[in-house]
């Protein structure tokens, strides 16, 4: 298939599913909630319109969410919710207000929360396939130690000074394997799956991350998870990227980030431990990653 073909399709594909969960929306009494993993998301401004449909497509899956939680900051949960999540509450979301912290906003209240079982962030602009909660859980359940994800990048230095360099965000290549390592950077749009334990790193780290990578949740994470022991595995052996909400474009946020934001904040973020931990690992590599 050309690549102007695979977006034409892909254009119809989206519509559909627009359709699809919008109809579900107005029709469907059976509960988004079941037994597994927390799902954490956000969601602001314009977009309060459309977040259903990820909730929606979340809460089809095969394995639904223990609980799914839609923070607002507190401008958009004074405003009166929109009918299409006020039927998604009566059937198991719950919307709660949250302080302002940008991109953070997506796991931080949850962890200041103390979630009680393993907990996934999603995006509010992604229709999750059918068995994509189910599918990090059973990554999960064969590598309990690690972070799993389906979208990942790898990590890249330059090994010819001294101090190694880490390379510029845009040269980090797409992962292509499943082995876990901590050179994975796993990237949140396709959703990522935490272990329960990892919740006492990041609420022990606190709010700095205000300070240190404020727009770029993704690299505060990763920093926490390799100071922690932690590896990232994707759970299929190339990058996921799932269908996007129609009416929905990159951010500012998202643009700035792959221009350049990103470095910033990772030589903000990645303390020399972090580095050392990260060349080390640079320097074992196989080639399999």
């Amino acid at each position: 298939m050309t690549t102007m073909a695979r977006r034409v399709w892909n254009g119809v594909a989206r519509r559909a599913l627009r359709v699809r969960f919008g109809i579900r929306n107005r029709v469907s009494r059976s509960p988004v909630t079941g037994d597994g993993p927390i799902v954490s998301l956000t969601t602001h401004g314009p977009r309060l319109g459309s977040a259903h449909l990820a909730v929606e497509s979340i809460g089809r899956g095969s394995l639904r969410p223990a609980r799914i939680v839609l923070w607002l900051a507190p401008e958009d949960h004074a405003r009166p919710l929109p009918p299409t999540l006020r039927r998604l509450v009566t059937r198991g979301l719950e919307v709660r207000e949250a302080g302002d912290f940008g991109p953070h906003t997506k796991y931080w209240p949850l962890i200041a929360s103390r979630p009680e079982r393993d907990f996934a962030t999603a995006d509010d602009d992604v229709f999750y396939p059918r068995g994509w909660l189910a599918e990090l859980r059973r990554a999960a359940d064969r590598l309990p130690d690690a972070v799993v994800c389906f979208r990942a990048r790898v990590v890249r230095f330059d090994d010819t000074g001294a101090p190694p360099r880490i390379l510029p965000y845009t040269s980090w290549t797409p992962c292509r394997s499943t082995v876990p390592s901590a050179l994975h950077f796993a990237t949140g749009v396709s959703g990522v799956l935490y272990p329960r334990s990892f919740a006492d790193v990041v609420r022990e780290a606190g709010t700095i991350f205000l300070e240190r990578a404020p727009r770029a949740d993704d690299v505060w994470l990763h920093c926490l998870a390799v100071r922690a022991g932690l590896r990232i595995a994707q759970v299929r052996p190339r990058p996921a990227e799932f269908l996007g909400v129609p009416g929905t474009r990159p951010t500012g946020l998202y643009r700035a980030n792959e221009s350049g934001g990103n470095d910033r904040q990772i030589a903000q973020t990645y303390a020399a431990d972090v580095l050392a931990l990260l060349a080390a690992t640079s320097r074992g590599a196989t080639g399999v990653i």
